[in-house]
């Protein structure tokens, strides 16, 4: 399609299901940060890689001693590696080019979300279903919870928790995401709090309160790192602006204790350094079924906010304007749940995870030539009309045309070395250190086989053979055709009783068809060939 066709004035996100992926029971999606490559985590344990362009598994991967289902894939920056979570446990870090895993770690518990270090493809963040957030480091193979709770006591790993009226540990979920450039971690938690914590010192820098209260269940920041989506248990998405620095946030952060050292601060010292980091910018819900959400993510751009729903039986998608706030598009997919979802880097495509079929779901726009949008004097026909042509329309005339000015600079020289800079990507995305294909290796054609067809059986039923002409006789009878038929019959005959071994599958069975027969006329043979026929 030709780019300078399309609408300019049509909106930049997707409307229909453009095609479906199908290659295993999946589980969870995710980009690259070209949007080249897709990974797809499956509920066997396999990964597979899919080339975004030509729509094609490009790689496939799995640890041949575990089968357990994947929870989650993260990408790292450059796009070597992939983090995958498993049901079992395991942590693997993998080499996506070679297919090799280069670290493993076996945590308390599963983990339902992953994050790599944006500059550090070792260190990683792993958010289990009840214990808090662990700092992962596959280097030196330690992991370190982080705090869930200002001057809560984090013991073996797991946050001290209060006890329910029937004496059990109350149910605490916590996530976490590292902030652009990897110098800090928001942590969320129960409270309906947002801690930063700094990812070397992994100290409580500040909080942020959520209105409500309610339990944050997801964080999703934007490719920029200057927005970042909660997802809370009220049912509403909100929207906050980042007001740190994308570079040097960490230090930014410790400015603002004017001269007061961290072991001094209380709570509310914190909370409010908390409000100097984040703003409150806009909220998103579904104000006619108030439905729960699972998942929430940014639009390549930021211009959008796409909220999953997690209602059983619904695979609906809602799409807001990040700035207005409003609604712009609902998504209505099969009457199936959604588990997963994952918008790409530079186009307007949305990936959605089925819940029931393991399908992964490719939504895009719903392209229009426009012809008149770039040609103001083009006029748009309902139906063919005859056009007349004029007798000098197409005359050459020389003296009435004008010389056309050139508008290109012969004299400029071009430059063919500098690539530009795409306006999709920042300036810390755009290096070309990073893995953003993958060679695709044609697999080899599998012969086909033959099926070997058996030598057809011809029954002759009051039937006469004709046979071959012989260079003896130029002309014969009905008569001589019918002796000479009779006689090769009882050649081939005598021929399987005597040499039992040399005759074939076919002249025994019409032996024995024969002989069972009441009939003496009726053989089951093949046809006789000529050189059977022709005299020796």
């Amino acid at each position: 399609m030709n780019l300078s066709l399309l609408d300019p004035f049509q909106n930049d996100f997707p409307e229909v299901i453009e095609e479906y992926l199908e290659q295993g029971n999946a589980k969870c999606v995710s980009f690259n940060r070209r949007g080249t490559l897709l990974a797809v985590g499956c509920a066997d344990g396999t990964c597979v890689i899919w080339d975004f362009d030509t729509r094609g598994v490009a790689k496939e991967f799995r640890d041949p001693s575990s089968s357990a289902s994947v929870t989650n894939v993260s990408w790292s920056k450059n796009g070597r590696y992939l983090l995958v979570a498993a049901t079992d446990r395991s942590l693997a870090l993998w080499d996506v080019a070679s297919s090799t895993k280069v670290h493993a770690m076996t945590l308390q518990q599963t983990a339902f979300l992953v994050r790599v270090h944006p500059a550090n493809p070792s260190l990683c963040l792993a958010c289990p279903m009840s214990n808090a957030p662990i700092l992962v480091d596959f280097d030196s193979n330690t992991s370190h919870a982080l705090t869930v709770f200002a001057h809560k006591a984090i013991e073996n790993g797991n946050v001290a928790r209060s006890k329910a009226s029937n004496g059990t540990p109350q149910f605490f979920p916590s996530v976490a995401c590292f902030n652009k450039r990897g110098d800090l971690i928001f942590v969320g938690n129960s409270k309906g709090e947002v801690l930063i914590t700094g990812t070397m010192s992994r100290e409580v820098q500040a909080i942020v309160v959520i209105p409500g209260g309610a339990v944050v269940r997801h964080l999703s920041l934007s490719r920029s790192g200057q927005y970042l989506l909660i997802i809370s248990n009220d049912r509403i998405i909100r929207l906050y602006e980042v007001l740190l620095p994308i570079d040097g946030a960490s230090q930014a952060v410790s400015a603002m204790s004017d001269g007061q050292s961290h072991d001094s601060m209380s709570a509310e010292d914190l909370k409010q350094r908390g409000s100097k980091c984040f703003q409150y910018f806009k909220e998103f819900q579904d104000r006619v079924n108030r439905a729960q959400w699972r998942a929430a993510c940014f639009s390549g751009d930021g211009e959008y906010v796409a909220g999953a729903s997690a209602v059983k039986g619904e695979h609906k998608i809602h799409i807001w304007n990040s700035k207005t706030g409003q609604l712009a598009r609902i998504l209505e997919g099969p009457k199936e749940g959604l588990t997963d979802l994952a918008w790409h880097l530079s186009r307007p495509i949305v990936a959605s995870v089925s819940m029931t079929a393991g399908v992964v779901y490719i939504w895009a726009k719903d392209y229009t030539e426009n012809w008149s949008a770039f040609a103001p004097d083009f006029e748009e026909l309902e139906e063919n009309e005859e056009y007349v042509e004029r007798e000098d329309e197409f005359d050459l005339m020389p003296e009435t045309e004008k010389e056309k000015p050139s508008r290109v600079d012969e004299d400029e020289e071009v430059d063919i070395m500098t690539a530009d800079k795409v306006a999709a990507f920042s300036d810390s995305d755009d290096s070309d250190d990073g893995l953003n294909f993958l060679p695709t290796v044609p697999l080899p054609d599998t012969p086909e086989q033959q099926n070997q067809v058996p030598q057809s059986l011809h029954v002759f039923e009051d039937s006469k053979a004709e046979p071959c002409s012989t260079p003896d006789s130029d002309h014969s009878n009905g008569a001589d055709e019918d002796e000479r038929t009779t006689d090769s019959q009882r050649k081939r005959k005598r021929n399987v009783l005597d040499r039992p071994e040399k005759a074939s599958s076919s002249q025994k069975l019409a032996f024995f068809t024969e002989k069972s027969r009441s009939d003496p006329q009726v053989m089951m043979t093949p046809s006789p060939s000529c050189e059977e026929l022709s005299p020796e």
